[in-house]
């Protein structure tokens, strides 16, 4: 059976083509729609709460602008209001914007089935195109991301053909900072190989340097060694290739403002 949430994904899917026996719906579940957050426990986002939910939510805003600018640039104000956080992570396609924020964020999501329920970190839940570390007979729950503490900023960008079109290219980073040195980063992007990775060289990089335009070149020059893109339908390999460090450069600055 596939599971469906805001059913933007699944729907679309079908009207190209793809088959499932079965499709359980998540609707009739209540109280599956909750954002929540806590100083200590962090944010929690239900496996129906919507982008615009997300959006709408000053926490986010404040303490995940990763997350929130990647939720409230996301397709049509319709969209927004039926697309699901958890639906967009669950897809696991490498241009999802959500996925990628998250993933730079950090944190977890929860699984449940027959034998109960689960974590498994953000890191290891992309197994490759469009596969995730769910099980068969498992529902995703929830996700959580952890709390943010003083001195750690994050930050999302993408590139598109039109505003409202699925990225061709989309980055993330969340760092950690004491006054002007990167104590850990994290820095990912999607949409340049088969699904949403980090950037290790890159993260190394930036631990322990302090922000420069020194750093920051270096940073535009490593990135694009370190995805494998493909020609599709959104744009080039060689394009992808081009604008990646920059994008990651861009990104970085905006986290440091």
């Amino acid at each position: 059976a596939s599971v469906m949430s805001g059913g933007t994904d699944i729907i679309v899917s079908m009207t190209k083509g793809f088959v499932t026996p079965y499709v359980v719906s998540l609707a009739e579940i209540p109280d599956l729609d909750y954002v929540t957050y806590d100083k200590k426990a962090g944010l929690r986002i239900g496996a129906m709460a919507t982008l615009q939910q997300v959006a709408d939510t000053p926490e986010v805003k404040e303490k995940y602008p990763a997350l929130w600018k990647s939720a409230a640039i996301n397709g049509t104000p319709q969209t927004r209001n039926m697309a699901t956080v958890v639906g967009n992570v669950l897809r696991a396609s490498p241009s999802g914007d959500c996925g990628c924020a998250i993933m730079a964020t950090g944190g977890n999501v929860v699984l449940e089935g027959p034998k109960g329920k689960r974590e498994v970190s953000i890191d290891d839940f992309f197994v490759d195109y469009r596969v995730t570390a769910r099980k068969p007979d498992e529902i995703a729950v929830e996700i959580k991301l952890p709390p943010i503490e003083n001195g750690t900023c994050t930050a999302f960008a993408r590139m598109t053909r039109t505003t409202l079109d699925l990225s061709k290219v989309n980055a993330a980073v969340r760092l950690d900072m004491s006054g002007k040195t990167c104590k850990e980063a994290r820095v990912v992007m999607g949409a340049v190989a088969p699904k949403t990775i980090r950037l290790k060289k890159t993260e190394a990089l930036l631990k322990g340097a302090a922000i420069t335009e020194e750093v920051l070149a270096k940073v535009a020059a490593t990135g694009p060694t370190e995805i494998s893109p493909i020609d599709d339908v959104r744009s080039s390999a060689e394009y992808r290739r081009q604008v990646s460090g920059v994008l990651v450069k861009r990104v970085i600055e905006e986290a440091c403002k």
